[in-house]
């Protein structure tokens, strides 16, 4: 089956050890075609679509959505239609909210756990995300984006914030990469460079502010690009 390559990722991201179901495998991969916006806001999901592309069971696809929308990262619209949610730039407000609020405390928390080596990993990690930005590459932004944000929280040890923060990034993911076909990844800042040297120098509170000041950049870029008409993808 296609998505059983998935089972390394999510293996080296934490995701256990073993070998993954196959419907587990398959709820992954859909929710790393929400989280990177391979699926872009509005975009209409059906069961069948998604066996042919991913050369997977229905039962495991159907379990997949039935997961994604209870955690809204899909909408059900009635009559059997699925859709990625459109957000308003109300619903976009509320996510900001609460991410400055989650996440900066996250970073705060994780500041005093973390070990040196997983500093120098959040740098490699940075490192393959500015050589992405310097290539365009939409899809490797995006994904070293969130792998930094993630591989730093997880240090925090707070699974109720990280599952909240998890849902959130889910909720933003569509809508992040259509900022990408607006603006390219050339014009997408962060603040990763004063998070790694605040956490090298363990101050919680600059790590947190970082963060916090990188979200709100973010915030700021996909708020302007929904106000925009239109335009094509980058990719």
């Amino acid at each position: 089956m296609q998505v059983a390559s998935q089972q390394d990722k999510s293996r080296a991201a934490g995701g256990g050890t073993g070998k993954l179901p196959s419907h587990e495998l398959v709820y992954r991969r859909i929710r790393e075609m929400i989280l990177f916006g391979e699926m872009a806001p509005g975009q209409a999901v059906t069961i069948q679509g998604l066996v042919e592309q991913l050369d997977a069971g229905m039962t495991p696809v159907r379990e997949a959505l039935r997961r994604l929308t209870a955690e809204g990262a899909l909408e059900f619209l009635g009559n059997r239609r699925i859709s990625v949610p459109e957000l308003t730039l109300g619903q976009l407000d509320e996510i900001a909210f609460v991410r400055q609020s989650v996440e900066p405390r996250l970073a705060y928390l994780a500041t005093g756990r973390i070990k040196p080596a997983d500093i120098d990993r959040l740098r490699a990690i940075d490192d393959e995300l500015n050589i992405a930005i310097d290539q365009g590459d939409v899809g490797a932004y995006l994904k070293h984006n969130c792998q930094f944000h993630q591989t730093l929280y997880v240090h925090a040890d707070a699974r109720i914030l990280m599952q909240v923060a998890n849902a959130l990034w889910l909720r933003v993911g569509p809508s992040l990469r259509v900022v990408c076909g607006r603006y390219g990844t050339a014009n997408l800042p962060d603040m990763h460079d004063e998070a790694l040297a605040a956490l090298r120098a363990g101050d919680a509170d600059g790590v947190a502010a970082a963060i916090a000041d990188d979200i709100q950049q973010g915030h700021v870029q996909i708020r302007r690009s929904m106000q925009r008409p239109a335009q094509t993808d980058c990719d």
